[in-house]
């Protein structure tokens, strides 16, 4: 999806965690990783790790499987998705 076009907020990015074990978050060279299943994280954290300063869904993000991604982190890209 062209994330210019499509937005997604706090609210919407409820259908986008559905089904989700885990979530990494990159900003800069800090990478966050929540299991949100495993360790029950709360909502308000993943939120905090995924959405930008506008409250909005930050890019790039994908889904593979159970696992979301959000930013960019060549090192954390190469161990997740070989």
């Amino acid at each position: 999806m062209n994330a210019k076009k499509v937005r997604y907020d706090a609210d919407g990015v409820e259908a986008i965690l559905t089904g989700i074990d885990e979530v990494y978050a990159m900003k800069g060279k800090h990478v966050v990783h929540l299991k949100v299943k495993k360790d029950k994280t709360p909502k308000a954290d993943v939120l905090a790790a995924i959405l930008g300063p506008f409250g909005t869904l930050r890019a790039p993000a994908f889904r593979r499987g159970r696992t979301l991604i959000v930013g960019f982190d060549e090192a954390t890209y190469a161990s997740i998705l070989t």
